[in-house]
Order: structure tokens, then C-alpha cells, then sequence
């Protein structure tokens, strides 16, 4: 489902903030576009060889031109200043804390988005780079007290409604880019940092998780998937994850 000026549905609580900024953008633009060609057409009519036969190399003058040009850059300093950059203030320097909010680390690699979840406890087991697998993407040490209830996907990100989600990216490759559209989330994903990103999704269902960074040639079929869930199915989906867990866990050898 397509929203105004032809961008995703909104599902999130500052995609309207956003929507609003680009929105102001577009008009602004057009503003300029057709501004532009109606003072282009009346140049080729005014200054025709007909009736100026000398060219002259002065310019143009008068009040006119030179006020449309500061009415532009005041315009683009409001965009700036009132809605560009209190945004982007707001998305990096209030991260939610990690009590108030559902942490869930992202590792992207070649060509997969790897989900981890702490469990019930709360922590994230520790991960070991020897313990890497096609069954353990992310090396999660399951001998580790803490890594015993802790939930690992692939490709499906699962969220509660209304809750600040506050997502930890890493990468075990090259360069990434996590974007979910509904949501307005869009973040480079970069080797060597963790990088946190939040929001607040507002509205169930099911969203795609693209790679928005041409990361090598599979690039094409690196897709997620998002399932925003009322908090009781949510916690249903977690508990169901736990019960799939427990055999697994229970056969793993002591260190």
C-alpha cells in the first residue's frame, strides 16, 4: 500500500515527521522546476536575436532575481534547521535505554540478516568467531549461562506494536545498509561497529527488511522479513521460540 507522494505506508510513529520533511522537499522543488522554466521561456522570447542583434554579456539585474534567490536559500535553511536536522537530533540522541526498549541485535553478512534476541534473562550470550557454522551463523556459545535462552532467526525479525525497538547493527563482511520503508528506518551497517538504530512500530503486519548497499552478487536476494505482533502474540512467538530451544540447548556439552 502506497501513501502520499507515492511513498510506503506509514508503520511507524516518526514516519509522519519524515513524510512531512520530504514532502516540503518535493515542493519546494517543484516550486523551483516550473519557476525556472517559465523564466527560461521568457529569456528565449525577451533577448531573441530578433530583437537584441548585439549580445550583451552583463547579466541580469534588478531586485526580482536577486530576492527569488534569497527566498530559496531562507526555504532550504528552514528545511535544515526546523525539520532536518531536530530529526535527525532526535532518532540519534534519544536512544531509548535498554530497559525500556526491546534490544534486538541485526548481523548482516553475504547475503543474510541474522536476528538474535537476549530470552527471558535479558542478556546476550557471548558469540565466539570459532564457533561460526551454517547451523551458527553468529557463533553463539551456548555453553554460556546467559546465551541458554537466547534466540537466534534468520531473515525473520519478529516485534512487538507499540514498544521502542532499539536494533544493534553489525556486520560480519563488508558494508550493509538495514532498511525497513514503512517504518523510515534506513541505516548503513559497517564492519568493525555496532551501530544502534530505534523506532516505535505503530501498526501490525508484515514488512520487508531490504539491503539498501550493493554488497556483492548476491545482493539481489539478501531480503528480511518484519512481522509487527500484538505484545500477546509476540510473547506467544518468543515462549514458542523458548519451548523449540530447550532439547537443543539441554544436549549441548559442558565446556
Amino acid at each position: 500500500m502506497l501513501n502520499y507522494l507515492g511513498l510506503p505506508a506509514q508503520a511507524s510513529t516518526h514516519a509522519g515527521d519524515i513524510d512531512q520533511m520530504i514532502s516540503i522537499v518535493h515542493w519546494l522543488m517543484l516550486v523551483m522546476f516550473v519557476g525556472w522554466g517559465l523564466y527560461f521561456a521568457y529569456v528565449l522570447f525577451r533577448f531573441r536575436r530578433g530583437a537584441h542583434p548585439k549580445a550583451s554579456y552583463e547579466g541580469a539585474h534588478g531586485t526580482f532575481a536577486k530576492g527569488t534567490e534569497i527566498a530559496v536559500v531562507i526555504a532550504e535553511m528552514v528545511i535544515l534547521l526546523v525539520f532536518a536536522i531536530p530529526a535527525w537530533a532526535t532518532r540519534v540522541a534519544q536512544i531509548p535505554a535498554e530497559n525500556q526498549a526491546v534490544v534486538v541485535r541485526v548481523i548482516a553478512e553475504q547475503f543474510a540478516w541474522n536476528i538474535h534476541y537476549a530470552g527471558p534473562d535479558g542478556r546476550f550470550g557471548r558469540t565466539d568467531v570459532a564457533l561460526v557454522s551454517a547451523d551458527n551463523p553468529i557463533g553463539l556459545d551456548r555453553r554460556d549461562p546467559d546465551a541458554k535462552d537466547d534466540v537466534t532467526t534468520i531473515n525473520q525479525l519478529n516485534l512487538p506494536v507499540d514498544r521502542p525497538i532499539l536494533v544493534q547493527l553489525s556486520s560480519k563482511d563488508v558494508i550493509h545498509s538495514f532498511a525497513i520503508y514503512e517504518m523510515r528506518v534506513k541505516q548503513d551497517v559497517v564492519p568493525g561497529l555496532r551501530i544502534p538504530v530505534w523506532f516505535i512500530p505503530n501498526k501490525i503486519g508484515a514488512y520487508e527488511i531490504a539491503c539498501s548497499q550493493l554488497c556483492g552478487l548476491g545482493h539481489f536476494r539478501m531480503r528480511g522479513f518484519v512481522t509487527v505482533q500484538s505484545a500477546a502474540d509476540f510473547q506467544k512467538w518468543m515462549d514458542d521460540q523458548e519451548k523449540e530451544l530447550r532439547p537443543a540447548v539441554a544436549t549441548t556439552p559442558a565446556p
